[in-house]
């Protein structure tokens, strides 16, 4: 539904000076803070064991820590929380003003590891040079999601500023995400009794389908990540020699990966990564491709076939499947490889092994787990020429389908979305995984969910030349003041 004004939390002039005060923060404070913050390779624990070693998180959380810290934000606690053997988290607790004290609290989420490398995009850019262009920050983590903790200090601050009442705010920033936040629930177990009864929690680590108008994530695909390695010999043979009487592992592992997904079509085989779409899900998708139409494809960076305007071509062109293959239903893509030698330097040998980094996406509602042994039951049970297969599951995360949204939240959502883009707030899907929010929903089973963010149109997270797109983030952290007031 379309919201009227009197839906604000607070009045139209109000709402308009919000959005001015969180923009000279962005263009003063955060922007600065981002620049140095895409300059830390803090790499997560899983593309980086030597973290602890390495300083990079710890420098990451330094620099976040400080942010806050300098803040006035009156009666706020703030400390790093480290348990021995696991990545640190920042965690900040903020009362609540006016008529909002003793009421119920709101927790927000965001975290500082990132990505590891990735090389393309152009020779005076990469992923941790950070580049500011045609308002767009560019560098790793600036989207995914290292602006999460500076927009949210500033949502509170504008609210402060104004006067407008708002809950208690508690802020979770994490720095596993990217490793499945497999530390996450130890610190949860801690931290959850201190942050009271929690009415919403709001993650700013999803994608937006366009930047005209604030985009809701209704759900998040589940995640196995893990190497499966097919071996036949114990070392490298001459290719002429054994070429027709050894079997390539590399065909093996043709003929392994067949099993999980077909080649021609993509679509998975067993019902183990299947699950029914729920109705109002379906309804969301045909929402959203009503909106995007071809969009959903042609932001994609394809690649030209020769012709002037020939390219390489999605799975289907209808954008209602196109929603549902990449947020409810599975999808499997190799993401790496050991025992293949770089072309250039490629003898004619018959390899001994072939390994390669599978990555599942899965459904919301199909169990990580079950999802992962069902991929080893797969490639393992009866390999072709009693191959010797493998298969360990670094990661095995359930996704996540958000509670039925409260009449108010979709109110303040259509409200904000209104008041800042002139367009209803819509809602979608993603194909991404964010642990936590399963995590915090198990914990806190009564509390509204909002996952939004700024990953729109080739913002291309995890990518080279990811980019934060800053004046949609600025309406972003405007917007979650607003729906923060109405919590």
């Amino acid at each position: 539904m379309t919201a009227r004004p009197e839906a604000l939390p607070f009045d139209p002039d109000q709402a308009g000076r919000v959005l001015d005060r969180v923009g000279r923060q962005w263009d003063d404070e955060i922007v600065p803070q981002l620049i140095e913050y895409v300059r830390l390779p803090a790499k997560s624990p899983a593309f980086e064991p030597e973290w602890a070693r390495a300083g990079h998180i710890e420098r990451a959380i330094e620099l976040a820590r400080r942010f806050v810290a300098a803040q006035p934000v009156r009666g706020m606690t703030l400390e790093v929380i480290r348990l021995e053997g696991r990545t640190p988290v920042l965690f900040f607790d903020i009362p609540a003003t006016g008529g909002k004290v003793g009421g119920r609290s709101v927790v927000l989420y965001g975290h500082l590891d990132k990505q590891p490398e990735m090389t393309g995009w152009r020779e005076d850019g990469g992923p941790w040079q950070p580049v500011l262009e045609n308002g767009r920050l560019y560098g790793r983590g600036s989207a995914d999601d290292g602006y999460a903790v500076f927009a949210t200090l500033a949502a509170v601050l504008a609210l402060d500023r104004e006067g407008v009442a708002r809950p208690r705010v508690v802020g979770l920033i994490e720095t596993c995400e990217e490793s499945g936040s497999y530390d996450l629930p130890a610190y949860l177990d801690l931290l959850a009794p201190r942050m009271g009864d929690v009415a919403l929690v709001v993650a700013l680590d999803s994608g937006a389908g366009n930047y005209q108008q604030l985009w809701v994530t209704t759900s998040l695909r589940g995640l196995v990540n893990g190497t499966m390695t097919v071996r036949m010999l114990t070392e490298g043979v001459h290719s002429g020699d054994a070429g027709g009487v050894v079997p390539s592992t590399f065909r093996i592992a043709r003929q392994l990966l067949d099993r999980i997904d077909d080649s021609m079509t993509g679509m998975t085989r067993s019902p183990v990564f299947a699950a029914e779409i729920p109705e109002e899900r379906l309804a969301q998708a045909r929402q959203a491709a009503d909106i995007l139409g071809e969009g959903i494809w042609q932001r994609f960076p394809w690649q030209s076939c020769g012709g002037a305007h020939e390219f390489a071509l999605p799975t289907s062109k209808d954008p209602v499947e196109l929603i549902l293959n990449r947020t409810w239903r599975a999808s499997l893509a190799v993401i790496g490889a050991d025992g293949l030698p770089p072309t250039h330097a490629a003898g004619n040998v018959l390899r001994p092994y072939t390994a390669l980094k599978l990555s599942l996406r899965i459904p919301p509602t199909v169990d990580g787990t079950v999802a992962a042994a069902e991929v080893k039951r797969l490639v393992c049970e009866n390999t072709p020429y009693q191959a010797h297969v493998t298969f360990d599951a670094d990661n095995a995360s359930t996704g996540w389908n958000a509670p039925t949204f409260a009449p108010w939240l979709t109110v303040a959502l259509d409200a904000a979305s209104m008041h800042y883009f002139g367009r209803p707030a819509a809602y979608m899907g993603e194909g991404g995984t964010i642990p936590f929010m399963g995590m915090l929903g198990a914990k806190f089973p009564s509390a509204q969910m909002l996952v939004t963010g700024v990953l729109g149109p080739k913002s291309n997270a995890h990518g080279p030349n990811e980019f934060l797109h800053i004046d949609y983030a600025k309406k972003v952290t405007a917007a979650t003041a607003m729906v923060m007031a109405a919590a």
